[in-house]
């Protein structure tokens, strides 16, 4: 097996979870390189089904790395109640099998009010959103005022950017009927977060090439499917991310158009 890309070539939904399931058995490492907790495979592997959003598929296979890159952007308690659900299933989650980009953008509670709030200000015209708030945290990675898992690790510095946040995503908030956030609202379960991701992050684009030059087989996991793409899709009706594989440029691509 060679290094591979796979995404689907319609809106999700084409049976990758099979596919992909079938490929990180014989991968020495899996990773997931955009989207959000807004899409997800489900793995069912010797009996027992596995329901997986940000966890790479390879989580749930013994003596396989699990990457989550700086393409994907991370709810860190959506995260943390993903691992605690497939902890109960027997899968052993730590920084020993799963890594995390450290440029890695985080959603924050104000993306989803920020999400819902606007979906419901489009009334007739509703895009379709999960409000999970994936859109608004990859608006705030391209307008640089991102809060991203090394923020963590410096609370001075992660206030300063917490406010810049708010200081746009508050007008917007109420702008459409809401109710503005202060900065003690998204910085002390930040905080209380911190020291349960940090341990996860590093600079993963230097395993890849470290992993890559030892010839490991590397699995590229996508989520939703090609027609969802912010670029190439069918705007404005799609995710807000790049959904194919010009993000994860080791490799070859494999494209899933449906599986029964």
């Amino acid at each position: 097996m060679r290094n591979i890309v796979i995404v689907g070539t319609q809106w999700g939904d084409e049976g990758k979870g099979k596919v992909v399931d079938w490929l990180s058995e014989r991968a020495d490492v899996v990773v997931r390189f955009q989207g959000g907790h807004n899409a997800g495979h489900t793995l069912v592997v010797d009996g027992v089904t596995y329901k997986l959003s940000l966890l790479p598929s390879g989580i749930v296979r013994p003596n396989k790395l699990s990457i989550i890159g700086n393409g994907v952007v991370i709810d860190p308690w959506a995260l943390f109640s993903e691992i605690e659900s497939v902890s109960k299933l027997g899968v052993k989650v730590s920084p020993d099998n799963l890594r995390i980009a450290e440029n890695a953008p985080l959603i924050l509670p104000i993306h989803s009010m920020v999400d819902k709030s606007a979906e419901t200000k489009r009334g007739s015209a509703k895009i379709g959103t999960t409000g999970r708030g994936i859109g608004p945290a990859y608006d705030d990675k391209i307008a640089r005022r991102a809060i991203r898992v090394c923020d963590l690790a410096d609370a001075d510095v992660l206030r300063d950017k917490i406010e810049n946040l708010l200081a746009y995503h508050n007008v917007m908030l109420t702008a459409n009927g809401g109710q503005a956030m202060t900065v003690d609202e998204i910085l002390q379960p930040l905080l209380e977060i911190a020291p349960k991701l940090l341990p996860f992050a590093m600079p993963v684009w230097m395993l890849l090439h470290q992993l890559r030059r030892e010839r490991k087989r590397i699995l590229f996991e996508g989520a939703q499917g090609a027609l969802l793409d912010v670029d190439h899709g069918t705007y404005p009706y799609v995710t807000s991310s790049n959904t194919l594989a010009g993000t994860a440029t080791i490799g070859s691509g494999v494209g899933i158009n449906a599986i029964g």
